[in-house]
C-alpha cells in the first residue's frame, strides 16, 4: 500500500488529503498531527470536560425547543437578561432594516460601510452611559482586542484582575505596554502594583464589571478611589452588566452609585442583553474614540456591523431608555432563585447577580447533572475546566427579566430533585 493511501484508509477529512506528488514526509506530517489531535480529543473525554453543543430548534427565548427533546423547554442557560432578543418590536426594527439597508455593507467603515443607522446607534450607546462618544465592533472580543495596543504605548502600564475575561486578556497581549496582574479583586494586590508602576507615563487599570463565571461584582469604587490616589485610569468591561444590572441597568457604576466622571472607558457588548444578535462597542472621552476610528485594527480591517443586528440593537436602546422595567423585574427574579436554591441548600456563588453559579465541584458530576435537568425539561450547562478552574465546576444559571415566578419556582424544584437523586443535597 502506498504512504498516501494508507494516510487515506485512516480516514483523513478530504482536506487533509495529500496527493500523489507530496512527499513522504509530508505524509507522515499529517498523520502524526492527526495522532496528535485525537490524543488531545481523547483527553478531553476522559477528563470529562467534553462539551457537547446542544441544538436548539426554535427562536432564543425563555421556553425553547432542543433536539431529540421535548418542545417546551425552560431555558435558563442564556445571556438573554432582558428577554428582548425575541421581543416584537425588536424583530420588527431587524425586519424594517433588512428591507431598507440590505443584509450587510460588503465593507469596513471607513471604505463605504457606515450608514446613518450605525452613527444613531453610537450616539444612543454614548447618551445610555453618559459618555462623550462610542464606536462599535463586530463584537466585544473585537472592541478589547483593538483598545489596548492603540491606547498604550511602551512608557505605559496595565493593571489588570487575574480573573478578567479572555478577550481582556487577549488584548492586553497585544499592545507594548508593562504589563501588571493583581490578585481577583484583591485591592492591596492592586495598590502594591500601582506602586511599582509608578514612573510609567499612564497606567490603566482593567476588570470586568462584572465577572461572568462566578456572578461577582469588581468592587468598583474602591477601585477608583485608588486611581484617583495614584493617577491612573479606570476600564471596565461591562458584558454582563450593560442593560440589566444597576437601578436603570446602567450597569456597575450604577450599582454603586458611582457618578459617570469616576470609570473613564467603558465596552460593553450588543450580544447579550441589547439583542442578543451580536457587537459590541467602546465609550469613552472623545478623543480616545476618534483615535480608535483612525487605528483600532477590528474596526478598521473587519466589516461593519449588519445593518439587522444595529436596527435591533437600537431598539432594545429606545425601550430601555424609556423605562426601567426590565431590570426591577431581573431583579426580582434573582432574588428569588438564589433565596430558594440557598435555602435547599445549594451553594450559589457570586454577589446578587443574574449569574447565579451552583456550585458542584466536580466536572462529570456537573455534566451528568444538566442532563438531567434536561430530562426534567430545564435547560442549564455543566461548566468545567479550562472555561473555570479544576475543581470549580458548576451549572451557570442565568436570569431572565421573561422568566415569571413559576418558572423559577419549577427550576427550584427541578434542582432539588437532581441535587438529592446525586448526593449533592439532602
Amino acid at each position: 500500500m502506498s504512504m498516501a493511501a494508507g494516510v487515506l484508509s485512516r480516514g483523513i477529512p478530504s482536506s487533509f488529503r495529500i496527493c500523489s506528488s507530496h512527499s513522504v514526509r509530508g505524509s507522515h506530517a499529517v498523520t502524526a498531527c492527526r495522532d496528535i489531535l485525537e490524543g488531545e480529543l481523547e483527553g478531553i473525554k476522559a477528563a470529562g470536560t467534553w462539551k457537547t453543543e446542544r441544538v436548539i430548534t426554535s427562536k432564543q427565548a425563555v421556553k425553547i425547543s432542543v433536539k431529540g427533546n421535548n418542545t417546551n423547554v425552560l431555558n435558563f442557560c442564556s445571556n438573554n437578561y432582558l428577554g428582548l432578543s425575541s421581543h416584537p418590536e425588536v424583530v420588527q426594527a431587524g425586519k424594517d432594516a433588512l428591507d431598507k439597508y440590505g443584509a450587510g455593507l460588503s465593507s469596513v467603515r471607513f471604505i463605504c460601510g457606515t450608514q446613518d443607522i450605525h452613527m444613531e446607534l453610537e450616539e444612543k450607546i454614548a447618551r445610555f452611559h453618559g459618555r462623550d462618544d462610542a464606536i462599535l465592533y463586530a463584537s466585544c472580543f473585537d472592541a478589547n482586542a483593538g483598545l489596548f495596543e492603540i491606547l498604550l504605548t511602551p512608557d505605559d502600564a496595565v493593571v489588570s484582575d487575574e480573573l478578567n475575561h479572555a478577550s481582556i486578556i487577549d488584548g492586553i497581549r497585544l499592545c507594548k505596554a508593562r504589563k501588571f496582574r493583581y490578585k481577583h479583586k484583591d485591592m492591596s494586590d492592586l495598590e502594591s502594583k500601582l506602586k511599582e508602576s509608578q514612573d510609567n507615563r499612564m497606567r490603566l487599570i482593567v476588570s470586568d464589571g462584572v465577572f461572568s463565571m462566578d456572578g461577582n461584582v469588581a468592587p468598583l469604587r474602591e477601585i477608583c478611589d485608588l486611581a484617583d490616589k495614584y493617577n491612573a485610569m479606570v476600564f471596565i468591561d461591562e458584558c454582563h452588566a450593560t442593560g440589566f444590572f444597576g437601578a436603570t441597568g446602567r450597569g456597575t457604576e450604577e450599582h454603586f452609585g458611582l457618578g459617570t466622571d469616576r470609570v473613564d472607558i467603558i465596552n460593553s457588548t450588543l450580544g447579550k442583553a441589547l439583542g442578543g444578535a451580536a457587537g459590541g462597542y467602546t465609550t469613552g472621552p472623545k478623543e480616545l474614540i476618534t483615535l480608535l476610528r483612525q487605528r483600532a485594527r477590528p474596526y478598521l480591517f473587519s466589516n461593519s456591523v449588519p445593518p439587522p443586528v444595529v436596527a435591533c440593537a437600537s431598539k432594545v436602546f429606545d425601550l430601555l431608555l424609556s423605562s426601567a422595567g426590565f431590570a426591577e423585574r431581573v431583579q426580582a427574579n434573582t432574588d428569588r432563585f438564589r433565596s430558594q436554591m440557598t435555602d435547599a441548600g445549594f451553594t450559589i456563588s457570586g454577589e446578587n447577580h443574574p449569574i447565579c453559579p451552583v456550585m458542584l465541584g466536580d466536572a462529570r458530576l456537573a455534566s451528568m447533572f444538566a442532563d438531567e435537568m434536561l430530562e426534567k425539561g430545564i435547560f442549564v450547562i455543566g461548566f468545567s475546566y479550562p472555561v473555570v478552574p479544576k475543581g470549580k465546576a458548576r451549572i451557570r444559571v442565568q436570569i431572565s427579566a421573561s422568566h415569571t415566578f413559576g418558572d423559577i419556582d419549577r427550576t427550584v424544584e427541578a434542582f432539588k430533585q437532581v441535587g438529592k437523586k446525586l448526593g449533592v443535597i439532602n
